[in-house]
């Protein structure tokens, strides 16, 4: 049985992909001559790095919190579950060995849990309300990366109930 009293959250872009990954398709899209397709995967490149720094910090901080006694001072690597910059922070607690945790949203055509939080620390929402009272609850810490309207709601969302 896992206690979860404090958590560090990571709210960012959900269309952000690794270094590697975002290289692949710039390429891709230049040998097909694609001028929308090479804008949009230079983009995606910028946002890389954003990937690729997440995933660090999100292990350094995880690797950190395993060496606090007594255990339930430790902290959990919080997001919202989805791909993107999300998925890099729950990646980088896995990489350091550690739990995270992911309080997904279920939305029609939108994103599905990634596979690097932990299984039994899935959750999912159909309120946006309910999903952000969670986030604001646990929360002690806040990481804001680049992102969307999405990232914008849930960060001012927090920052008035501070």
């Amino acid at each position: 049985r896992m206690h979860v009293e404090h958590t560090v959250i990571f709210f960012g872009s959900a269309r952000a992909v690794d270094g590697e990954t975002a290289a692949a398709e710039l390429a891709a899209a230049e040998t097909a001559g694609d001028e929308h397709g090479v804008n949009r995967a230079r983009q995606r490149v910028r946002l890389a790095k954003y990937y690729d720094e997440t995933v660090a910090l999100a292990e350094r901080m995880a690797a950190w919190s395993a060496t606090i006694e007594p255990a339930s001072k430790r902290f959990l690597v919080c997001t919202g579950g989805g791909p993107g910059l999300m998925e890099a922070a729950n990646r980088g607690a896995r990489q350091a060995g550690q739990k995270s945790l992911g309080l997904n949203i279920s939305l029609p055509f939108e994103q599905k849990p990634n596979h690097y939080q932990s299984e039994e620390l899935s959750f999912e929402f159909h309120y946006f309300f309910m999903r952000k009272f969670w986030f604001a609850y646990l929360a002690k810490a806040l990481v804001a990366l680049p992102g969307g309207f999405g990232t914008l709601d849930e960060f001012f969302e927090l920052l008035t109930l501070v």
